[in-house]
């Protein structure tokens, strides 16, 4: 099929670009109001939008887990923020990359996504991305259910505490996470902008609870000497180095997610300046700073308690002083929604909703996501180290690592920075491919994933892995699902060129700054 006659779009000064006639793409199925890339006009936020942005979804429960699980690992206090740092850093590239698109043309991560895999295709990388976001609200709202748990068991005693269990657990902790889970819900049907009203205030709040529980372990601990003389257990030797690597993969694909569906937050830059310069002082920042005070407060606990406690609802429960433990709690519940709401409910709301453009909405697919993260029982995820950083990050940074690969090599090396707004969304237009998919993208993300997870080990699988003679990759498996799909992609492409952008009418603007151009031209 032929592509259709395309519309023009407007290109301002900045290189930011807008169609010139949304109502040339209302009538098509594949759109709906929250999909509609964003005008200019209404792309406000600023660089201080995306650091908040940042502290608030780095600093919580799970972000400090992920530190003090190194600790629990045998890491020293070193060794530890070593392997976040580089792991930070490393993530930070693809993320940039994939947030160009959303400040450039104004769509989320599954529009973004229809330009290489198909008008229908990008829910298979929309869908996986999804999936793995319910999983971590689910995780994100069991840690901070259990955190309110504890909170009223300080106020109000042991009835609390000692429950008749239910299920595993006391049924006070499953009314905590209930309501946890029904507080989240109430500020995602508010929308969009009530969830970016919400991390501008909680973000300078969601450190307090952190540096309460440092202040206090290191008061009882005696200073920093006792905590930063504690050895580790692994040395520097092959130990240290066998751990190494497959922590150093699920520091990275902690934030894999994000650097798939950043373009759901920077559609609404004011600027490429403002957006990278954002992120560049909120992620490595505010990851470092967390893991600083979870190193630290961990191998305290280890001084005072004379055992790892990973997770930090669990270790601020040993402590003696009630007042510190409900101040601390308190302040970390509200980094968890604040982490919560943007890292995991923002994307897959999308991501529902483009799978279903005329019956999903924004608030609708916030609520698919709250219910498919119990689902999975986010319980049993976190309830082990070695399972929440070899088995769940692990295997999931892989898969993602693959769909990033094809997006960086679609946009960067193939597209160059240029895509056609109204053909991703039309039928039969430029990014309509075969039927809606291209299974170039497709072939090459089941290359890199099989490359990056298939040899999988230890947890939940054989310990021989999945696949034998791929066992040595599934320690880097970011790493080779990214590299492996980006090689993949750019070999199935030259083999069988895509259909390339087609010509648009050019139309003199009327607006300042701005100039109505044939798309393939504009240039990135």
């Amino acid at each position: 099929m032929e592509p259709k006659p395309l519309v023009s779009q407007i290109v301002h000064s900045d290189g930011r670009v807008e169609l010139g006639d949304v109502t040339s793409v209302e009538g098509s199925r594949f759109f709906n109001p929250e999909l509609a890339p964003v005008p200019v006009g209404k792309r406000t936020w600023s660089t201080y939008n995306y650091f908040a942005l940042w502290m608030g979804m780095a600093h919580n429960i799970p972000s400090y887990a992920l530190a003090a699980s190194l600790i629990a690992l045998g890491m020293n206090w070193v060794q530890a923020l070593i392997t976040i740092t580089i792991g930070n850093i490393v993530v930070l590239a693809p993320m940039l990359a994939n947030s160009h698109a959303g400040t450039k043309y104004g769509i989320p991560f599954p529009v973004f996504a229809r330009a290489f895999y198909g008008v229908r295709g990008a829910n298979f990388a929309a869908l996986l991305r999804a999936f793995i976001a319910c999983g971590w609200f689910g995780i994100q709202t069991w840690v901070g259910g259990e955190a309110v748990y504890i909170i009223v068991g300080r106020l109000t005693g042991s009835g609390w505490r000692d429950a008749a269990v239910i299920g595993g657990q006391h049924w006070t902790l499953w009314l905590s996470f209930g309501l946890f889970w029904l507080l989240q819900m109430l500020i995602i049907w508010r929308g969009m902008d009530a969830i970016r009203r919400f991390e501008n205030w909680t973000a300078p709040l969601v450190s307090v609870g952190f540096l309460i529980m440092l202040a206090y372990v290191l008061i009882k601990a005696g200073g920093f000497g006792p905590i930063l003389a504690e050895p580790g257990k692994l040395g520097w030797g092959p130990s240290f180095w066998k751990v190494f690597a497959p922590s150093l993969m699920a520091m990275i694909a902690f934030w894999s997610t994000l650097s798939l569906n950043m373009p759901d937050f920077t559609r609404f830059g004011g600027s490429q300046r403002k957006q990278v310069r954002g992120q560049i002082l909120g992620l490595p920042t505010t990851m470092t700073f967390i893991a600083i005070v979870a190193i630290l407060t961990t191998s305290g606990g280890h001084v005072l308690y004379g055992q790892d406690i990973w997770d930090p609802a669990q270790l601020a429960d040993k402590f003696s002083s009630p007042a510190v433990v409900v101040v601390a709690l308190i302040a970390l519940v509200l980094a968890t929604i604040s982490a919560n709401l943007a890292a995991n409910v923002v994307s897959p709301s999308y991501d529902f909703s483009n799978a279903f453009p005329k019956k999903i909405t924004f608030a609708v697919g916030g609520l698919i996501t709250g219910v498919i993260g119990v689902l999975i029982q986010p319980w049993r995820l976190y309830s082990d180290p070695s399972i929440y950083i070899f088995s769940w990050l692990g295997f999931y940074g892989g898969i993602l690592g693959a769909v990033a690969g094809v997006l960086v090599a679609g946009y960067w090396v193939i597209r160059r920075t240029k895509l056609d707004l109204q053909g991703l969304y039309t039928e039969g237009g430029t990014y309509w491919f075969k039927a809606g998919w291209n299974w170039r993208a497709v072939a090459a993300t089941l290359i890199g994933a099989v490359l990056a997870v298939g040899g999988a080990y230890g947890g939940p699988f054989p310990a021989g892995g999945l696949i034998g003679f791929l066992k040595p990759l599934y320690d880097y498996n970011w790493v080779v699902g990214l590299v492996g799909a980006f090689v993949a992609y750019l070999a199935l492409t030259a083999l069988a060129p895509e259909r390339g952008v087609s010509a648009i009418k050019e139309e003199p603007s009327e607006r300042r700054g701005t100039s109505r151009t044939d798309p393939a031209a504009v240039d990135g």
